[in-house]
């Protein structure tokens, strides 16, 4: 009996290899997303050029960073100004962080779905991604779509005489759902670990 369960087993390897083996259909997802993040960088840097053209006078930088950033004011703008400036830096730093988003999902998501990348020793190896798992993965995201919400609403506040009092607070509400969702996937996370200390 023994020897024939052992058979039967046998006989069904190639099926949960072949299921396995689908892990790797997400690899172009993931060669997609370093495209993307190739985007942003090219973005960022078109982004800052055009900054540091205006600080020395170019109007064409200066109308590109206005157009880009959504600013508008009643008088005409022939420099810039703090709130340009603070408005455009938001922006480069929000582009940062959806870059470091990217690479979480990147890099973690490789490393927990599809394949180990033997980083261990490593001196480059990022510190979260020695105890990563898709648990962990989930708060880390939860925690940086926050960090990019709260960029954006400040720029929104920065900037409110051009958007309308609906766009604002619907804006508030949404940021206020990301963090209220962060805190009960952190709280579900705390009592799944509470509950099966050895799996984490």
């Amino acid at each position: 009996m023994a020897t024939n369960k052992s058979t039967s087993r046998n006989s069904l390897r190639p099926i949960p290899n072949f299921i396995f083996a689908s892990r790797w259909l997400q690899l172009p997802l993931y060669i997609g997303l370093i495209a993307a993040q190739g985007v942003y960088v090219f973005h960022f840097w078109v982004e800052l050029v055009h900054l540091l053209e205006a600080a020395f006078g170019s109007q064409t930088a200066l109308q590109a960073l206005i157009s880009s950033i959504g600013y508008k004011s009643d008088v005409q703008i022939t420099a810039l100004n703090e709130t340009i400036i603070m408005l455009v830096v938001l922006a480069l730093i929000d582009v940062v962080m959806i870059s470091n988003l990217l690479i979480m999902v990147i890099v973690g998501g490789y490393e927990t779905f599809v394949s180990r990348m033997d980083l261990d020793g490593h001196p480059d190896q990022p510190e979260w991604l020695s105890h990563v798992n898709a648990s962990v993965l989930k708060v880390k995201l939860a925690t940086a779509i926050i960090g990019i919400s709260s960029i954006h609403l400040l720029k929104t506040f920065i900037n409110a005489a051009n958007y309308d009092v609906k766009v604002l607070m619907w804006q508030t509400i949404i940021h206020v759902v990301f963090l209220l969702s962060a805190l009960a996937i952190a709280y579900t996370d705390k009592l799944l670990t509470s509950t099966h200390p050895d799996k984490h």
